[in-house]
């Protein structure tokens, strides 16, 4: 039994739209062996290993369904048992996950594929190897590999490791309670570390968490908060109730402050938290040293201040209210009359709720120098057995940190107390904060009662408020986040998710473009790179979750437009929850074969992704049966069909039950793109408008503007700003590199196009033959070496009946293919295709074809270059020199209309000039 490969989805994929991770596994010989075949002793090992297996249902849909299913009939397979061993010691971890899928992969006896939800990744992969590694121990010695774990492993002891690994990665309480309450809101989140640094919205309306300090929660505050005596002058200054305070560097100091101050007093570090290092209730000079001794570990300032009587209470203020009380007791057994108190801390901390450090709601109580201190007062030790009912305490501090419990009292709080939190909040200038109050009767005004404030806290932690010992527990979460994200504040950015197998590209940047003219800042994700306010940040092919992900953490960003291809989704998902808009503009055959991905109807379930989690629109293109069909799958609020066939029955249909379309359609000056929504019919632009459409010949491109113009407007822009958007953006190298770009600076016409599959390569051959071309047509053709046979050859029938002269080159990285097999494969398919040899070149290298078309092509010519190296390959047309019998070029004349100019005086001695540096003006009779 193998793991062959494992997929961590990070976002919505093919199997759920949530996180799961994916393994190929090959169970070997144990394809033979069922779980009946294992026997009894298998079974019953899992579930004495695992008791909560028997609260799975899976397919029974009732506890104890799964071990139905290991005992009927011939039983279940490894593989099945392996995902639901995975989930339960997830849950055990503390993990919230269930869902679980596992099926036999057809054509390939003993593969599965096994998927799992997970919360963490790490403890995903972990809980994997752990459920392996126990599976290999409970099978009979002739089925075990080598080395794999026996009968003699300590599963207990892996087990509990496990755990404790989980716990550490895992959220606290405080950040995971602020984590529910933004899932509840709809907020989306990034965990951007491995502790409790979270981002909570997307772009430039994020906020950010540290456990319970914001991004909201001022500096000055927090360092006024960690300096206890400034702290105590603040709050003395405004009246509010105090300890008397003095701040001391020695211990004759102490001595010395703790008689001045009046017996007995408190000793604390200025600057600790968590109750480390204080000692309270002190009466001695010798008490006084030891705990001097004590705080200074924790800094070389430490403050002695009078001991106020009363109970420790801890009031938590947000955003100027008081949302929790809660009334804390410090580390302490209850005697029994028969237990030691060694003993009665054992009991206490096999509680399930007591876990180490802040994992859990309650800490484990331990038995130190400060718990034996507080004995010998009361002349115990760990030995002695208190009498029934007794409480010996074993901290002098209630922080439920070390060991303390807490009790909620917001419902008890008498008003005075509550106005005096919030103004000793205020006063220090926290968001969030808790204030330690001491008095014995929190139902009392402290004006009659007594108490005092010992203590303000930025970064108060929930765990007491969200689930007290005793009492109501608080949503203390909530205010948080709305204090975030006020009802009128956007929570997210809009995002836009464009797939498809062709014009993805095209689609994103004019999207990208529109919105950038709206005045967004916009962040752009595409196989060229990622792109922050038309601006290449990172360069390379950035379509997966990763490349998302940076977008989404961008505070300068406020509009997202992802370009999702197919590759990204299938190895790691979607990587963003959901978006507003997505669209899918075509389902054609390409990469087909890779990934598990062998049918057109798989990959337009992988097409699907984005579709199913948009939440505005979904925009789909009607000419396409696949796109069609992803109709069913959405849960959008909106529904737009895009078509270039203005009589499509489906569209009328849709259009006459008030739904959203794009429809091009004739008109007496050539094609118009309409818009039609609940009944209006609103003309928005005519295709030779649009620059990128080359005058409405790329009928490809229109279709790319009309899926552009879909999702801006369902992103709620203007008309009038999607004319603009679409007016403005041109097929120039600049604006869409290798998608079309047009030369017209030689004697002949270049277009370069990175089209590499049959749909791509057929949208070029329509392009080209719209063209009047006074020469000849050639083209430089090649398909990545990775496509299947079919595909490759494919290429070639496209082109074979559109061009002149074909030069047959490869991609520079082969991908498993010969050093010339793929050009040598177009050159043969040609020939069956009628195409004369003389008329075909083999350059396998793309620099060398690219050089020989342009030294091939005269006057007149239209030559198109179908390149992989698309960089490369526009400054190799660009900076070609004719040569010498190649005529100049000619330009035609055009009339350009040209705005009025201040300093400029237009006459005939003024012209516009274009070349791959884009428009300028110019003099004719200037270099």
């Amino acid at each position: 039994m193998k793991i062959l490969s494992t997929n961590i989805y990070v976002g919505p994929n093919l199997y759920a739209n949530f996180p799961v991770i994916r393994y190929i596994l090959d169970l070997g010989e144990l394809e033979h062996w069922p779980s009946v075949r294992l026997g009894d002793a298998f079974i019953d090992g899992l579930r004495q290993r695992l008791p909560g297996l028997d609260d799975h249902g899976c397919s029974y849909r009732e506890p104890g369904g799964f071990i139905r299913r290991l005992r009927e009939d011939e039983g279940t397979w490894l593989g099945h048992v392996l995902e639901h061993v995975v989930l339960e010691l997830q849950n055990i971890a503390g993990a919230d996950v269930s869902f679980g899928k596992t099926r036999s992969i057809e054509g390939k006896p003993g593969h599965y594929t096994v998927v799992f939800e997970y919360e963490d990744e790490a403890v995903g992969c972990a809980a994997g190897e752990l459920a392996l590694e126990l599976l290999y121990s409970l099978l009979p010695e002739a089925l075990r590999p080598a080395g794999a774990p026996g009968p003699d492993w300590d599963f207990e002891e892996a087990r509990d490791r496990f755990i404790r690994d989980a716990q550490r990665r895992a959220f606290g309480p405080s950040t995971a309670s602020l984590v529910r309450a933004a899932e509840e809101r709809g907020i989306p989140w990034i965990r951007l570390n491995r502790q409790s640094l979270v981002q909570f919205g997307h772009g430039r309306v994020q906020q950010r968490i540290q456990a319970t300090t914001t991004s909201l929660t001022s500096n000055i505050a927090v360092e006024l908060a960690s300096d206890k005596e400034e702290t105590n002058q603040i709050l003395r200054d405004l009246g509010l109730p105090v300890p008397r305070q003095r701040l001391v560097q020695g211990v004759r100091d102490a001595v010395r402050a703790a008689h001045g101050i009046g017996f007995p007093v408190v000793l604390k570090p200025l600057a600790g938290n968590h109750g480390r290092g204080v000692s309270i209730g002190l009466t001695t000079d010798e008490e006084v040293e030891a705990a001097f001794a004590k705080a200074a570990e924790y800094g070389r300032n430490v403050v002695v201040e009078s001991y106020i009587e009363g109970f420790d209470h801890r009031l938590l203020v947000i955003n100027g209210e008081l949302v929790a009380a809660a009334k804390r007791i410090p580390g302490h057994v209850v005697g029994d009359g028969r237990h030691t108190i060694a003993e009665l801390v054992d009991i206490a901390n096999q509680d399930p709720r007591r876990g180490i450090g802040h994992e859990k709601v309650l800490t484990r109580i331990e038995l130190d120098a400060q718990a034996e201190r507080l004995l010998a007062r009361r002349g115990y030790d760990f030995g002695t057995v208190p009498p029934d009912g007794e409480i010996v305490y074993l901290r002098s501090t209630a922080n439920l940190s070390t060991g303390g419990t807490a009790i909620d009292v917001t419902d008890e709080i008498h008003p005075d107390n509550r106005d005096m939190a919030i103004r000793a909040i205020q006063a220090i200038g926290l968001d969030i904060g808790g204030v330690d109050f001491l008095t014995a009767d929190i139902t009392g005004s402290y004006r009659e009662v007594g108490g005092g404030i010992c203590e303000i806290n930025a970064g108060p932690g929930f765990r007491m408020h969200v689930a007290p010992s005793e009492g109501e527990p608080r949503d203390v979460a909530g205010p948080v986040l709305d204090m975030l994200f006020p009802d009128d504040a956007p929570r997210t950015i809009p995002i836009a998710a464009i797939t498809g197998t062709n014009g993805k590209t095209t689609t994103a940047r004019m999207l990208a473009h529109i919105l950038k003219m709206r005045g967004y800042t916009v962040g752009l994700t595409s196989t060229d790179g990622i792109y922050i306010d038309g601006q290449l940040t990172v360069s390379g092919d950035m379509t997966g979750p990763v490349s998302a992900r940076m977008i989404l953490r961008d505070p300068s960003v406020d509009a997202a437009v992802l370009e999702t291809a197919r590759g990204g989704m299938v190895r790691s998902g979607m990587g963003v929850m959901s978006c507003n808009v997505a669209c899918c503009l075509n389902v054609s055959g390409d990469h087909l074969g890779l990934g598990g991905i062998d049918t057109i109807e798989q990959l337009a379930e992988i097409k699907r992704i984005p579709i199913e989690v948009a939440t505005d629109a979904a925009v789909l293109n009607a000419d396409d049966r696949l796109c069609l069909g992803m109709a069913d799958y959405t849960e959008a609020s909106r529904l737009c069909y895009v078509t270039m066939k203005p009589g499509h029955p489906l569209v009328k249909e849709h259009v006459r039950a008030g739904g959203q379309a794009f429809v091009l359609e004739e008109g007496m000056n050539g094609h118009m793109i309409t818009i039609y929504d609940q009944g209006k019919h609103m003309p928005l632009l005519w295709t030779h408008l649009v620059p990128a459409t080359l005058q409405g010949r790329a009928l490809h491109n229109v279709q790319n503007a009309m899926f552009a113009a879909a999702l801006a407007y369902n992103m709620h822009l203007s008309l009038d700003d999607i004319r603009q958007g679409l007016r403005t953006f041109d097929a120039t190298y600049f604006q869409a590199p290798g998608r079309m770009n047009v030369f017209d600076d030689h004697p002949f016409k270049v277009i370069m196009d990175y089209a590499h599959n049959p749909a791509a390569v057929r949208a070029m051959c329509s392009v080209v033959d719209h063209f009047e071309v006074e020469g000849r047509r050639l083209v430089v053709v090649s398909a990545p070496g990775d496509r299947r046979d079919q595909d490759i050859l494919e290429i070639a029938d496209v082109v074979a009946g559109h061009f002149d002269h074909f030069i047959c080159r490869c991609d520079d990285h082969r991908r498993g293919r010969g050093p010339d097999e793929v050009a040598q494969m177009l050159k043969a398919r040609l020939i069956e295709k009628g195409v004369s040899e003389d008329r075909i070149d083999v350059i396998p290298d793309e620099s060398a074809s690219i050089e020989h078309a342009l030294n091939m092509a005269a006057p007149g010519d239209l030559v198109l270059v179908l390149a992989d190296k698309v960089k490369r390959s526009w400054k190799q047309i660009v900076q070609f020199k004719p040569h010498l019998g190649h005529a100049p070029a000619v330009r035609r004349p055009e009339t350009i209309v040209v705005p009025d100019i201040e300093g400029f005086s237009l006459d005939a001695n003024i012209a516009l000039v274009s070349d791959e540096r884009g428009v300028r003006i110019a003099r004719e009779d200037a270099d």
